[in-house]
């Protein structure tokens, strides 16, 4: 997380702030100067502590409702809060067994994700989002083809990390085993190295520079190597994320108004919001939050996402975290969108 500095609060200010937002997410109600008075520890009169919080409301840390003499934290507020003054609790032993017990090395990568989702979902009473992992595009290490029949090829990619794609090209022209050969090491030549869609960008930059020098037999091997090519590139796994205990939302106050939930829950459907999000705390080190206006996008005005990057050996895959109103417990979901991160990596490290 990044931190930083406030100078215009002093050490009385922040603490009445704190004691004010904690306060707030612990039973959602505004809260009043007698009440801070009763609970902050300090010898302080109520009247010391609405000049106070008058302070904190000029300064844009809190706010009054409408409905209610009460103040609440604003974004602003609940930024320093996070940045400053919250006391992270460590996770309970409970919470860590279950994590350990279903995040575990042997399990399937997708059922790894699922679970990860669910158990954030489950221990915050949140939603739960686990972006799908993503790695850098697997480079083309050999091009093969095999004949079938007269006019009809099975193309072999072999990429770098081992994977095998395959698909059957169908020739408008008879082919020859040795004209395939010809074809095959031309392509090698210029594609080991690159990725699908660098490969199919040569090859189209070649078609267009050299056409007319090209011999039949080039000419070929590149209609050949774009036919190989140009699906398998565009076969790639949708970006896309999975989500769990989006009914868990519809327990707070806080985002009650039945259009702005109605909004939220369209956004979970259609995860294009979620994914943009997630995308910005790819490269974040360790713990990012988010809070209201914060993300970007407007369906989460009134939310905070608590995020982490899960990775295998240094190379970040995806991301995790959670969703809820911005009163949420931080002290309690920073530690367990941290430690799932960590689990969830070290499981899907012999996976990759």
């Amino acid at each position: 997380m990044t931190i930083r500095l406030y100078p215009e609060l002093n050490e009385r200010a922040r603490h009445i702030l704190k004691v004010l937002v904690e306060s707030y997410i612990q039973d959602g109600q505004p809260v009043g100067s007698r009440n801070l008075a009763r609970s902050s520890g300090l010898d302080l009169s109520a009247a010391t502590i609405r000049n106070v919080m008058a302070d904190l409301e000029d300064m844009g840390y809190i706010r009054a409702p409408h409905t209610s003499a009460g103040r609440i934290p604003t974004s602003q507020g609940y930024r320093l809060f996070v940045d400053a003054l919250v006391n992270i609790k460590p996770l309970e032993q409970h919470a860590m067994h279950i994590l350990q017990g279903q995040l575990k090395a042997e399990r399937d990568p997708a059922a790894l994700i699922q679970s990860a989702s669910s158990l954030l979902s489950c221990i915050t009473q949140l939603t739960g989002v686990v972006s799908l992992p993503r790695r850098n595009p697997s480079s083309i290490r050999q091009i093969e083809f095999l004949s079938l029949s007269s006019r009809q090829v099975l193309a072999i990619l072999v990429m770098n990390r081992n994977e095998v794609q395959n698909r059957i090209i169908q020739l408008d022209a008879d082919v020859s085993s040795s004209e395939l050969q010809q074809a095959a090491n031309f392509l090698n030549e210029r594609l080991i190295g690159k990725d699908l869609q660098q490969a199919r960008a040569a090859l189209l930059e070649e078609m267009r520079e050299h056409r007319e020098d090209m011999n039949r037999m080039m000419l070929s091997a590149i209609e050949l190597g774009e036919k190989t090519v140009a699906d398998l590139g565009d076969q790639k796994q949708e970006e896309d994320c999975v989500i769990a205990g989006e009914t868990n939302l519809m327990g707070y106050d806080d985002l009650s108004d039945i259009t702005k939930l109605r909004e939220l829950f369209a956004a979970f459907t259609r995860k294009r919001d979620i994914l943009g999000l997630l995308d910005k705390c790819l490269q974040a080190d360790g713990v990012k939050i988010f809070i209201g206006r914060e993300s970007g996008q407007a369906v989460f005005d009134e939310c905070s996402l608590v995020t982490a990057p899960y990775e295998v050996d240094g190379e970040q895959l995806g991301v995790l975290g959670v969703i809820g109103p911005k009163r949420i417990p931080y002290e309690r979901v920073i530690p367990v969108v941290d430690i799932t991160a960590k689990l969830l990596s070290l499981a899907l490290k012999s996976r990759y």
